[in-house]
């Protein structure tokens, strides 16, 4: 895997098949909040990301939500709504905080994805880690200024990709 890229492309959280994780050998899921999970315009996550968390449980996938946001209070409410642990200020491109959460979740880097919005964060990140990667498409145009040119650069990136779902 290259360093600036993920392993699968897929349009929402929610379209990620659980019994293909399964199936794969996922144990746990690392994923990211802003965008990813919860939208940065409502700072709530949508029923169906509640449902597909609600069915990873239920296979036995644990979760962890592994975020750059520095709103620790904000971020563990959405993590205990969700029913995940949680890694904040994890500092994201590097890969510390992704080895962090693997160590807590008890897990190795082949039994774990990441998952997240963000191609220079959290692919670079869990690239760095040596976990296989999902980038999904952010859930709201809302977004941090320079997140927002990040987006920009990102483009040139994605050009040419196709994202299961679209």
């Amino acid at each position: 895997m290259a360093l600036i890229g993920a392993s699968r492309y897929v349009t929402s959280v929610d379209r990620i098949d659980v019994d293909e994780l399964v199936d794969e050998g996922v144990r746990c899921v690392l994923v990211d909040r802003d965008n990813t999970l919860v939208p940065r315009d409502t700072k709530v996550a949508p029923p169906e990301v509640l449902e597909w968390i609600g069915q990873l449980h239920e296979v036995g996938i644990s979760t962890c939500m592994v975020s750059n946001n520095f709103h620790t209070n904000a971020v563990c409410a959405s993590a205990a709504e969700l029913g995940c642990k949680v890694v904040h200020h994890a500092m994201k491109p590097a890969p510390v905080a992704v080895k962090h959460a693997l160590s807590t979740m008890g897990v190795r880097a082949s039994e774990a994805v990441m998952v997240g919005d963000q191609l220079f964060t959290d692919m670079i990140a869990g690239n760095l880690a040596g976990v296989r990667t999902i980038l999904v498409r952010p859930q709201s145009q809302t977004d941090l200024w320079y997140t927002l040119i990040l987006r920009k650069v990102e483009h040139f990136f994605l050009r040419g990709v196709t994202f299961e779902g679209e």
